[in-house]
Parts: C-alpha cells; structure tokens; sequence
C-alpha cells in the first residue's frame, strides 16, 4: 500500500480544504523550518468535525505554530466561541496573525506569545477541550495543568503520540522529546479520571474525555 496515494484518496473523498488554510499549509512548507509540526488537510477535516461534535464554547491550544490547528477549531464552534492559543515563539507572532487575519473566523482566536505554563496561570476560566501540542518533553506537565482547567465532561486532545513510531522502538526513548511522548502515554494510560483513546492516524493523536 503506498501511503502517498492512500492519502490522496482520502484528501479526495472529504471535505475540501478551505482557500485560507490551503495558502497557509503552503506557505508553512515553503517558509518554516519545520514543516512537518503544521497540521494538514486531513488532520484540519477532523479537528473541525470534532469540534462540531463536542460543541465546545472555549478551546485552548497549546502550541499554535502558524496556526492552521487553532482555525480548524475556530471553524467549528459557534460565533461566540473562543479559541484561546498559546506560543511560545515569538517570532511566530507575525505569521500567526496575518494567518488569523485571512481568515473568515480568525476573530474567534485570542494568541498569547509565552511559555505555555505560566501564560495559562494568566488566563482566567475553565475549558470544554484543551489541545497539546508543544513540547514534547513537558507532555505530562502540560497534562497535568490543563486537566484542572478542563470541566468535568471536557476532552484534552494531545497530537503526535506515536511519534513516529518510536514509542514502540527498543532505542526509541533515546531522545527527550521520545522520552516525554512515552511518559505522557504511559501517564494517561493510568489516569482513572478519563476515558482515553489513541487514533493511529497523522502521527497518532490522544483524546481523553474527563469523567463527570
């Protein structure tokens, strides 16, 4: 099976990509260092659908990059709904808002530019989803902080939890970041406060719903 062609078919057979992320994916890939950390179409289609399903009123990301993931949820919550994303590198500020800024429902994300731990201590309100996807070397720390601000009933979505396919390598925990994905996976496993499952697409994604 040719994984190319069967991502293709699939690219074909869902909804279409939206214009503005179409023009920014290709922009991450022509521009960014590191391309590979922009979500894709595919990716986009299910985090819309997702958001759909859940009907959340607050969303917060941890880590927005160009903010492709942060408009996919924006694209799927009502006109009151607030995505609340937070980066890091501030040299991202820029492209993130002219990414917000080309879009239909950009208004509905607020970008704080900080370190995720202490940028959340800023942020008032709980959450109905909170979005992991930063460093992966404090995945369990950022587990841990964002589940006191998720309500009870919420969902925490963490990305790229089979990194790779390194988190069933002998030699795959050789690195921090393998390191920290394992430890994350390891530590929601035994979580008895949420139901946890791992879709084994993209490069895995985690969703956990918090027990009411």
């Amino acid at each position: 099976m040719n994984p190319d062609l069967l991502y293709d078919y699939i690219s074909a057979h869902i909804d279409p990509e939206p214009e503005n992320l179409h023009r920014l994916f290709r922009s991450t890939n022509l521009t960014s260092t590191y391309p590979r950390m922009c979500t894709d179409h595919i990716q986009g289609r299910f985090i819309k659908m997702l958001t759909r399903m859940i009907r959340p009123s607050r969303v917060l990301e941890l880590g927005t990059f160009t903010g492709y993931s942060a408009l996919c949820f924006a694209e799927g919550m009502a006109a009151e709904g607030e995505v609340v994303t937070i980066e890091v590198n501030d040299e991202m500020e820029d492209v993130i808002r002219e990414s917000l800024a080309d879009s239909d429902v950009g208004r509905k994300v607020r970008l704080i530019i900080g370190d995720a731990i202490e940028a959340m201590n800023a942020v008032d309100g709980d959450f109905d989803v909170a979005f992991i996807d930063a460093n992966k070397r404090d995945y369990v720390e950022y587990y841990r902080m964002v589940k006191r601000r998720v309500r009870r009933g919420g969902f925490i979505i963490a990305d790229n939890t089979l990194w790779s396919g390194k988190v069933i390598e002998p030699d795959g925990n050789a690195d921090a970041q393998s390191r920290g994905i394992a430890a994350f996976n390891d530590f929601v496993a035994a979580d008895p406060d949420v139901e946890k499952v791992i879709l084994p697409f993209a490069d895995g994604m985690t969703i956990a719903w918090v027990k009411e």
